[in-house]
């Protein structure tokens, strides 16, 4: 029973993502989803639209024009104008969208959902599996026995080892300095192999979000025909407005609840048309909804633009990254002299770079800081024991050298 239980729990969502993306690829796509559930089940469970008939029309007369003005479209009239006439088309305002608010819903978390894709695909195509980096820091984090977490951290440093050392070098032309985010583009450093392709795809992810998010707005204005961006004021004018018209203002255009359909029926070959009056009960839940998501829409818009030049920042800012690096060693107690302090600039500079530096903040954003210390404090053993003895063996070599009065002979000069 207990492996049937395991095996039906769904798998844990890999968190190599910053707080502000899963704001948009996480929960407002469940946001929407939730929306275009609530929607749906309300058209199920109960008639989306209801309309007036005068007291001579049949039972399946009326059934037939609720179906007629659900599946057509209706257009929003106020009171105090007259109904338009045929031909008049262009002074109507028809509503297109009530009967696909469920797939428009789904179809807008999907385009939240896709940026994140773009960044896991992408990602993995680095040179290193990010989830996988990210599931083992996860597992390190809960682990309590003091072998397994040893284990496990020499396993996560080997990992990061073997992905930092398999990189190229810069480009020729390219200097030491060159490690902010606009001078390693110019340098032509946005293969995979070099320092800076997950950050050039990580803030190709954030621009992605943040034009997603301009893109729906536009897209909603069209939809809605208004300025989405305005639909809060717009909303208070309408319905906590001074207007004392009474009905009218309690009656919105953008999600009208009261509608008008026009039937045209076939009577012994005449084409004869019938307005009536249709009550839309959905709009008055989609209103609340687009409020909400309008409201939602502004945070995530502020939060991404935020976002972006914080990172932006980090990356363009070395300070930044080499105060991060020596804040975590100094809290593992692992810069124990002064030449070790003095190399975590190279330890940054040769060793980490910008790719290193990203995936260490990121660990840092997603677990705790102890954890982030042992991570960088096995990076750091690893590389400044191989520093240690590459500079061992440069002082030997003069030395050997030395102990030879007369340097090594030719082939020639030994068959002479």
């Amino acid at each position: 029973m207990d492996k049937v239980l395991k095996a039906s729990r769904l798998p844990k969502n890999n968190r190599e993502e910053g707080f502000v993306d899963r704001l948009s690829s996480r929960y407002t796509v469940s946001l929407l989803v939730i929306f275009a559930v609530v929607v749906s089940l309300t058209s199920w469970v109960r008639k989306p639209i209801w309309c007036w008939f005068p007291k001579y029309v049949t039972k399946y007369q009326r059934r037939y024009g609720h179906s007629y003005c659900w599946v057509a479209n209706t257009y929003y009239l106020p009171y105090n104008e007259y109904v338009p006439r045929i031909g008049e088309d262009d002074k109507r305002r028809t509503i297109r969208y009530y009967q696909w608010i469920p797939w428009i819903l789904l179809t807008q978390a999907f385009f939240f959902w896709l940026p994140g894709l773009v960044w896991r695909q992408l990602s993995s195509k680095a040179g290193i599996d990010v989830a996988d980096v990210f599931s083992s820091v996860r597992l390190l984090q809960n682990t309590q026995q003091l072998d397994r977490r040893d284990v496990r951290l020499k396993f996560i440093g080997k990992m990061l080892d073997r992905f930092l050392l398999a990189r190229k070098e810069y480009a020729s032309g390219c200097k030491s300095y060159c490690s902010g985010l606009f001078s390693a583009l110019i340098c032509q450093c946005s293969g995979r192999r070099f320092d800076c392709y997950t950050v050039a795809i990580y803030m190709m992810t954030k621009f992605l979000y943040l034009v997603n998010i301009v893109g729906q707005a536009y897209a909603l204005s069209a939809l809605l025909q208004i300025r989405f961006w305005d639909y809060g004021p717009l909303y208070v004018q309408y319905y906590h407005g001074n207007n004392t018209s009474g009905t009218y203002f309690r009656n919105s255009p953008i999600f009208p609840r009261i509608t008008m359909c026009d039937i045209t029926v076939r009577y012994l070959g005449n084409v004869q048309r019938h307005t009536v009056q249709c009550v839309l009960a959905l709009n008055y839940y989609l209103e609340k909804m687009y409020l909400f998501f309008w409201l939602w829409l502004i945070f995530l818009l502020l939060a991404t633009g935020l976002d972006i030049i914080v990172w932006f920042c980090r990356f363009l800012i070395r300070r930044d990254r080499l105060n991060f690096v020596r804040n975590h060693l100094n809290a593992g107690n692992y810069l124990t002299s002064d030449w070790d302090r003095k190399m975590t600039g190279t330890f940054l500079d040769e060793y980490l770079r910008q790719d290193g530096a990203f995936l260490l903040r990121m660990i840092a954003h997603n677990t705790n800081t102890i954890t982030t210390a042992d991570v960088v404090g096995t990076l750091w053993l690893t590389w400044k024991e191989r520093r240690m003895k590459k500079e061992a063996v440069d002082e030997e070599a003069p030395l050997n050298y030395l102990e030879n009065d007369v340097p090594p002979r030719k082939e020639e000069d030994d068959a002479v």
